[in-house]
């Protein structure tokens, strides 16, 4: 494995709010995670990166209660591994699914009164973060863009006060204008909240992640600081097969 950034800590840095330790998840004969281990410090973005299938969507699934797995999970040193979901939500883990996951029947409105009943679209942060939802409050979520979903999805999450957010591929699918809405919206949440990463977009990932940690084959190969691999033509082409010098920019 390769670590360019070291691991030690000094005195006054916060210990990580997020442990894995040794954990591995199975699906029938298949082995997903081979005993992936890594921290994601107290704040910024890191970023979970790997080629398809390697089990970045799966490590978040097994942090969140998704998953069976086995291992150690700490967040905030408070042992989740076995944990339901919905305490492990409660306990401050705020997740975001690849898919949005939104109420396509119900109104934007409706879809944050899930999470707030008493605010809904009012929240102080979706007015600072989602302007437009606040313009859309009466529209169908499932008459909404992609990017637009997205949002809903975000905001959603964040009408709760988390310790920690997991972000799965936020901008799968979106046209490269909401890409940079959607980039932006995150780089504000980390500024108060940590947040695990899973995405393919690496312009984003440059502009907006802190760290890295690289998955194949359901084990960590790289972890260090997300400037560093970027910026490593060759080693970017190693461990994801893709080189910034094809990338567009976030």
């Amino acid at each position: 494995m390769t670590e360019q950034s070291p691991s030690t800590r000094s005195a006054t840095e916060s210990p990580p709010v997020l442990e894995l330790d040794d954990v591995h998840v199975r699906y029938g004969g298949s082995h997903i995670l081979q005993g992936v281990s890594f921290d994601v410090p107290a704040t910024g973005v890191t970023a979970l990166l790997g080629r398809n299938g390697v089990g970045k969507t799966t490590t978040l699934k097994a942090i969140i209660g998704l998953a069976p797995r086995a291992g150690r999970i700490r967040l905030q040193g408070r042992e989740i591994q076995s944990m339901t979901t919905a305490r492990i939500v409660r306990g401050g883990i705020g997740y975001v699914p690849e898919d949005r996951e939104v109420f396509g029947g119900l109104t934007v409105d409706e879809n944050l009164r899930l999470v707030a009943p008493d605010e809904g679209v009012e929240a102080p942060v979706v007015g600072r973060l989602f302007p437009d939802l606040v313009a859309r409050r009466g529209q169908r979520a499932g008459t909404l863009s992609g990017g637009q979903q997205q949002m809903v999805s975000l905001a959603r999450v964040l009408l709760r006060e988390n310790a920690l957010l997991l972000i799965d591929e936020p901008t799968k699918g979106l046209a490269p204008k909401l890409v940079t809405e959607v980039a932006d919206v995150l780089a504000e949440v980390a500024r108060t909240t940590p947040v695990l990463l899973v995405e393919q977009n690496l312009p984003l990932v440059r502009r907006i992640a802190d760290r890295v940690v690289v998955l194949d084959a359901g084990q960590v190969v790289h972890r260090g600081a997300a400037a560093e691999l970027v910026a490593d033509v060759d080693l970017t082409r190693e461990l994801l097969g893709v080189s910034m010098r094809r990338e567009g920019a976030a």
